[in-house]
């Protein structure tokens, strides 16, 4: 009864197939140190990279390193693609949607060169981030396929 009351959770999708890590073992301060919230890393095995929520896209980064969206119970993310890839001024990456769309889980949101960031000596972890964040389940290390769900978001 009074289901439409309840408040949506957010859920967490894998944005990439890959390892899932925690945050803390991401090879960068600024992440591995929660300065930009809390969240998971995966360590990609393919280029492409997925939509981690159903939301809106609130941010295409000029530079083509990051996404921002907003989950449909208005929680902000930020999905950052490699540890200072800003410096490659979008060269190595493919973005493949604008502000204001609406994606799922399913939605393929950009690919990642991921030879070139080799090329580029650029590490290609891929952190999903919730800067408006405090509380946020542990992390534990397994493999995991693109789009697979990971947890529920209070």
């Amino acid at each position: 009864m009074f289901s439409f009351l309840k408040k949506k959770k957010t859920v967490l999708y894998s944005p990439a197939n890959g390892q899932l890590i925690p945050l803390a073992k991401v090879e960068d301060p600024v992440f591995s140190q929660g300065m930009m919230g809390p969240g998971i890393a995966v360590l990609p095995s393919s280029d492409d990279i997925y939509s981690p929520v159903e939301g809106t896209i609130s941010n295409v980064f000029p530079t083509k390193h990051a996404i921002g969206l907003k989950t449909k119970d208005n929680k902000e993310v930020l999905l950052h693609f490699g540890i200072d890839t800003v410096e490659l001024k979008g060269e190595g990456f493919e973005v493949f949607v604008d502000v204001d769309d609406k994606v799922q889980a399913d939605t393929l949101l950009a690919r990642m060169d991921r030879n070139y960031l080799k090329e580029q000596e650029k590490n290609d972890t891929l952190m999903v981030l919730f800067p408006e964040e405090n509380e946020f389940p542990n992390v534990e290390e397994k493999n995991v396929q693109a789009n697979e769900e990971l947890f529920e978001l209070d």
